[in-house]
């Protein structure tokens, strides 16, 4: 099994220096008009669909994508990933590009799920894998 000590290490650092919103937050920033970023990889839209009006950046092309997403570094986005982690590391990316009003979803998209009560599929469950009820998505 992975050891991910190091990336939730990085992933907390992140978290000191953004803002983290929850699920309930993010909806009410989205009806203000803020764009909503899934930088989840390409396999994870299958297993869990992105959410309606979510514009898709995977994480690893997130800073060369941007600028063709967003009109201004002062526009609002919601970023999320699937656990938080991702999105903690994406928003603190941007905003050292200067993004000024950038939040992340404390949780990730299956924070969200679990708030509006839609199941979350974890890894190796479409694939026919052992179901880990415990997993919990990075």
């Amino acid at each position: 099994m992975p050891d991910y000590h190091d990336l939730h290490e990085l992933a907390d650092r992140a978290r000191r220096r953004i803002r983290e919103i929850s699920p309930g937050e993010a909806r009410a920033k989205l009806a203000e008009g803020a764009l909503l970023i899934d930088v989840r990889d390409e396999d994870e839209l299958l297993r869990n669909p992105p959410l309606g009006g979510a514009l898709h950046l995977s994480r690893g092309r997130l800073e060369y994508l941007i600028t063709d997403a967003v009109d201004s570094k002062d526009d609002p986005l919601v970023i999320y990933c699937a656990g938080g982690n991702r999105g903690a590391l994406a928003t603190w990316s941007l905003q050292s590009l200067g993004y000024t009003r950038v939040f992340n979803v404390r949780g990730g998209l299956h924070a969200w799920r679990e708030d509006i009560g839609e199941p979350w599929f974890p890894p190796g469950w479409e694939r026919g894998g052992s179901f880990d009820a415990g997993a919990h998505p990075t």
